[in-house]
C-alpha cells in the first residue's frame, strides 16, 4: 500500500474527516454519547483546537483501542498492534528523538518500500521529513500512540543494556591486565573473542549513530575511557574495566593492520566499515601513555554529501565577497584556522561552487575526505615519496586550471604553490595561523619573498566553528553583565539551548561557520610590501570594512544561531 502521504494533501485531509468525524464513527459504534461530543467540541474549541479531539476523548475515559479503531477507519488505516513491531528498526542514522517527537516506528523496508506505523495520521510533516532522508516509497499504517512510545522508549533502552551486556560478558572472560608484554599470538587470540569483536563493533556503530567525528580510547590505573567528540566537543560514553584493555586496543590494532606487538611507538592506520550501505573510513592513531596505548580513531564518510557555500554560514556580505574571489582567472586563496576548524569543508564546497566542464580542477589531499565527481583527487603517500611538494610539482604538468592543495606545511610547498598561482592557476590551500592578516605574515616566515606574496595572493579567510542552538529547546535569555564587558556591546537578550533528548541535553545541535574575509586589495598590497606586522594590517583591514572573527559570531548571536559562551570560547579578544 502506498502511503497516505504520498499523495494526500492538506486539503485532502481535511475532506476525509468531513465525510466522517471521529465523533460519529464512535457514536455508530455506541462508543461515546452526543453529550460527551459536543463538550469535548466546546473545550476543543476554547483552547484554541491546540489538542487533537481524539486525545481529549482519551483522557475523558474513551478507550484509547476505541479511539485508534476510528481513526483507522476514518483515515482508511490498518490499525496494527505492539506485538506486530520489529525486534530492531530497519533505519541506522534516524533520531529516537525525531521518531519519538513525530510518533513514527519504522517497521521494515521491502525492495523500495519502506513500512512505517504512525501513532498520529494528521502529521505529515514527520512523515514528509523522513521521505526526504531516504529515498524510499512509504507505506503507513497505524498503531497507538502509548505503543509507539513504549516501543521506542525500550528500543533507546536496549542500545545501552546491550553496550553494558558486552562490557560485563567481556569482563568476565579470562582477560590479563594491561601490560607491556603480551605476546602476539595471545594478543591475537584476544582481539579475536566473540566479546571484544562485539564490543568494538558497537562502539563504532555508536559513533556513526550519534553523529561523532572522533572516537578517544584512552587507558587509565583502574579504567579505560570511552569518549566521542560531537560538534567539536568531547563527551565520556563508556567506562570500561581496566583488564579489557589490551583485547580492546589489540582488537582496534589489528582492524587498522597495524604492528599489534609494537606499544612503544606512535602508529597510524585505517579501517574501513559499511554502515547501512555507507562507506565509513576510520582513520586510526596510537600513542604511547603511561598506562598504555590511547587510540583515536577520526569518522570520515566519504560518500556523505558536503555542504555547499549556501549553508556553510556565510551571510549574503562575506558570500558576495567571497564568490567573486574564488571566480577569479589565478592567484592564490589561503582558509585559515586551527585543526578541527572546517577549513577542508569550505575547500570542497568552494571547489563545488566553480567546478563545471570547462574548467581542470586536481587537488592534493591528506586524506581524501569526499569524493567529488568531475574532480582529480590525489592521495599524498608520504611513505612513497608522494607528498604535498612532490605532487604539487607533477600537478602542474597536467595542464589544470584550478588547483586544491591540502595544507601548505614548508617552504618547498608554499614555493611551488606561489609558482602554480603566478602561472596563471587559481590554487586554493589552507594554514594554520589564528586570523586572515597572519597568514600573510606567515608565509613570509617561511621564506617566500614578499613581493611574490604580493603579486599573488587575492585572499585570505579565517574561520572558526561554532556550536548552533538546539531548535527543540531554545529559549531566550539575558546577557550577564560581566559577559558585556568583555564583548563592548550593548546586547541584553540573546538565545540559549535549555538542554533536551534532541540534543542530549548539551543545548547545542551542529555546527556552522564564522569568517573573517580580508581581500588582498592595493592598500594591503602596500603593506605587504613594507613587510608590515599583523596588527598593521589587520588594522587597515578593519577601517576598509573586514569583519573580525568575534564581530561575525556576535552577528549570528544575535540572530539566535549561537550562543555568546560559543563565540567566546573559539574566538580571541581583539587587540
Amino acid at each position: 500500500m502506498r502511503g497516505i502521504f504520498e499523495t494526500m494533501t492538506d486539503l485532502d485531509i481535511r475532506d476525509i474527516t468531513m465525510h466522517k468525524k471521529i465523533g460519529q464513527i464512535l457514536l455508530e459504534s455506541n462508543s461515546i454519547s452526543e453529550e460527551l461530543i459536543s463538550r469535548t467540541l466546546d473545550l476543543q474549541a476554547q483552547e484554541g483546537h491546540a489538542r487533537r479531539f481524539g486525545e481529549m476523548l482519551i483522557e475523558k475515559g474513551i478507550s484509547e483501542e476505541e479511539v485508534y479503531k476510528a481513526l483507522s477507519i476514518q483515515f482508511r488505516l490498518p490499525l496494527m498492534e505492539a506485538e506486530e513491531f520489529p525486534e530492531q528498526t530497519p533505519l541506522d542514522h534516524v533520531s529516537f528523538s525525531f521518531l519519538e517527537k513525530n510518533l513514527i516506528v519504522p517497521l521494515a523496508i521491502e525492495g523500495n518500500t519502506l513500512n512505517i506505523a504512525v501513532g498520529d495520521p494528521t502529521n505529515s510533516e514527520g512523515v514528509d521529513a523522513l521521505r526526504s532522508s531516504y529515498d524510499y516509497e512509504l507505506s503507513v499504517t497505524l498503531a497507538k500512540k502509548s505503543d509507539v512510545l513504549q516501543y521506542l522508549q525500550l528500543l533507546q533502552g536496549s542500545r545501552t543494556a546491550v553496550m553494558q551486556r558486552l562490557i560485563e560478558g567481556a569482563a568476565e572472560d579470562d582477560l590479563p591486565a594491561a601490560d607491556l608484554t603480551g605476546e602476539v599470538s595471545h594478543l591475537r587470540d584476544l582481539a579475536q573473542e566473540k566479546g571484544i569483536i562485539q564490543l568494538v563493533n558497537l562502539i563504532i556503530e555508536n559513533a556513526v549513530r550519534d553523529r561523532a567525528s572522533d572516537i578517544h580510547v584512552e587507558p587509565g590505573e583502574f579504567s579505560v575511557r570511552v569518549r566521542y567528540r560531537i560538534d567539536g566537543v568531547l563527551y565520556e560514553k563508556e567506562t570500561l574495566p581496566a583488564r579489557m584493555y589490551s583485547a580492546v586496543s589489540s582488537r582496534i590494532k589489528l582492524l587498522s593492520q597495524m604492528n599489534i606487538a609494537e606499544r612503544r611507538l606512535p602508529q597510524d592506520g585505517r579501517i574501513k566499515v559499511s554502515s547501512a550501505g555507507r562507506s565509513i573510513d576510520i582513520r586510526v592513531s596510537t600513542i604511547p601513555t603511561v598506562y598504555g596505548e590511547s587510540v583515536v580513531m577520526r569518522l570520515l564518510d566519504k560518500a556523505a554529501s558536503f555542504i555547499t557555500l549556501e549553508d556553510i554560514g556565510f551571510d549574503q556580505t562575506i558570500r558576495d565577497i567571497y564568490e567573486e574571489v574564488i571566480k577569479k582567472p589565478y592567484g592564490m586563496i589561503l582558509i585559515t584556522g586551527p585543526t578541527g576548524s572546517g577549513k577542508s569543508t569550505t575547500l570542497y564546497a568552494s571547489l563545488a561552487e566553480i567546478n563545471s566542464s570547462e574548467k581542470k580542477i586536481i587537488t592534493v589531499e591528506e586524506p581524501v575526505e569526499y569524493l567529488m565527481p568531475g574532480i582529480n583527487q590525489i592521495q599524498v603517500r608520504p611513505k612513497i615519496g608522494l607528498t604535498f611538494a612532490s605532487g604539487l610539482r607533477h600537478i602542474v604538468r597536467q595542464d589544470p586550471d584550478i588547483i586544491m592543495v591540502g595544507e601548505i606545511r614548508d617552504m618547498e610547498t608554499a614555493s611551488i604553490a606561489i609558482h602554480a598561482a603566478l602561472t596563471g592557476h587559481l590554487l586554493f590551500s589552507t594554514l594554520h595561523t589564528n586570523d586572515a592578516p597572519g597568514a600573510i605574515t606567515r608565509l613570509m616566515d617561511m621564506g617566500i619573498e614578499n613581493y611574490l606574496v604580493a603579486s599573488t595572493l587575492v585572499c585570505v579567510m579565517a574561520q572558526r566553528l561554532v556550536r548552533k542552538i538546539c531548535p527543540a529547546c531554545k529559549v531566550k535569555d539575558e546577557v550577564p553583565q560581566e559577559v558585556l564587558d568583555r564583548i563592548s556591546r550593548d546586547i541584553r537578550e540573546v538565545w540559549t539551548g535549555k538542554g533536551c533528548e534532541e540534543c542530549s541535553g548539551t543545548g547545542y545541535k551542529g555546527r556552522i561557520g564564522i569568517f573573517e574575509v580580508l581581500p588582498i586589495g592595493g592598500p594591503i598590497r602596500e603593506l605587504i610590501m613594507k613587510r608590515a606586522t599583523i596588527k598593521e594590517m589587520k588594522d587597515l583591514a578593519i577601517s576598509l570594512g573586514m569583519r573580525t572573527l568575534r564581530e561575525d559570531g556576535i552577528g549570528k548571536v544575535q540572530k539566535g544561531i549561537t550562543t555568546l559562551d560559543e563565540v567566546l570560547r573559539v574566538t580571541q579578544v581583539e587587540m
